[in-house]
């Protein structure tokens, strides 16, 4: 399964991930209960077996239930999202993307979150060199 896949997802399906990641593992009577959106049992249980057919989630067996697992990490996710909306926005160019970033939430950077970015991009810095 390419990371590509993940965009493809229908939105019940990448309600489900969300989820998934948020939980770590889930059965489904716990995705059902942090679902945004009224789902039936059956429906839910329907789409998890899709997204297991697609390869984005795999079970193990607790007792009688199915605990569901994503199989690629979040950080390999956000990192693929992270670069196909660089390269599809913002012709790859990350100023720009962080320059739109920060104009979307102006006004709502306070100091520690400042802090947190600037320490970001020197780790980013002291790694390239």
């Amino acid at each position: 399964m390419t990371d590509k896949m993940l965009s493809q997802l229908s939105r019940r399906e990448r309600q489900i991930m969300e989820v998934v990641y948020m939980l770590g593992r889930a059965s489904a009577a716990d995705i059902l209960t942090h679902m945004p959106e009224d789902v039936s049992d059956a429906s839910l249980r329907k789409l998890v077996r899709v997204l297991e057919t697609k390869g984005h989630l795999e079970h193990v067996r607790r007792g009688r239930e199915h605990i569901y697992l994503p199989t690629i990490p979040r950080r390999r996710i956000q990192r693929q999202a992270a670069d196909d909306l660089l390269r599809t926005l913002f012709q790859g160019s990350l100023s720009a993307a962080v320059s739109a970033l920060l104009d979307a939430k102006a006004g709502e950077l306070d100091d520690e979150e400042a802090a947190r970015l600037r320490r970001l991009i020197d780790e980013a810095e002291a790694e390239g060199r």
